[in-house]
């Protein structure tokens, strides 16, 4: 299971443009995008509550809509591929494992910029949350994954780049495997306590790989 934001791309543009643009509907002070990297990763909602410190529903709901107007139109393809993605996921593929998109990020747009950057060939399914907010915990998508394709725990990994990947995944009992150039702190990493951290992709392909493969029984 991959995550996708800060994890196979780098979305800072598209997302910290888009919560900028959300936050000057309300008329409020708009951060530079540098102060808003934090909101990659975590459900956008209780990103938006910290932002405008309200637990209004009503005026969480109409920042939410603000910033998906956006980012349908512009802020997805603000995108970037990291090093190595498209090559590490083709390795993959090609040895055999199933390949799952797990991200918190809306499905509808996040099969958008699979499509994109020509991704969608690589993975068996695409899961991520609904525009109504279910599926946004990470936990919850990663069980309903486990449901739907009735996977096998002890082969599983999660791989993602912020505390919420590792704690989605420890919650079902997947090991967790943390990329270390995405958008979560070394101290965030290191308190979530993934099962490996990984410098790069091409590190966690180089690990899983056949050849490796008797070594690890994808228990690190």
């Amino acid at each position: 299971m991959f995550d996708l934001d800060g994890t196979l791309t780098d979305p800072v543009e598209g997302i910290t443009r888009c919560i900028q643009y959300a936050l000057g509907r309300f008329n409020k002070v708009i951060p530079p995008w540098e102060q808003l990297t934090w909101c990659i990763g975590p459900p956008l909602k209780a990103s938006f509550a910290q932002l405008l410190d309200t637990s209004d529903q009503k005026s969480l709901d109409q920042a939410l809509t603000h910033y998906r107007k956006r980012f349908s139109e512009k802020g997805l393809f603000e995108n970037a591929l990291y090093p190595g993605v498209v090559s590490a996921l083709d390795e993959l593929r090609t040895a055999g494992f199933k390949l799952f998109l797990a991200t918190s990020k809306p499905r509808v747009f996040a099969r958008q910029i699979l499509d994109y950057f020509k991704m969608t060939p690589y993975f068996h399914r695409v899961y991520g949350s609904e525009l109504d907010g279910r599926l946004s915990d990470k936990g919850a998508l990663i069980a309903h994954i486990i449901h739907e394709e009735s996977l096998d725990p002890t082969a599983t990994v999660m791989v993602g780049d912020r505390v919420y990947d590792i704690e989605g995944g420890k919650e079902n009992n997947v090991m967790t495997a943390a990329v270390a150039y995405g958008y979560g702190t070394r101290d965030e990493i290191n308190t979530a306590n993934p099962d490996v951290v990984f410098e790069s992709i091409a590190d966690l392909t180089r690990t899983l790989l056949p050849h490796n493969f008797d070594e690890c029984h994808l228990r690190w």
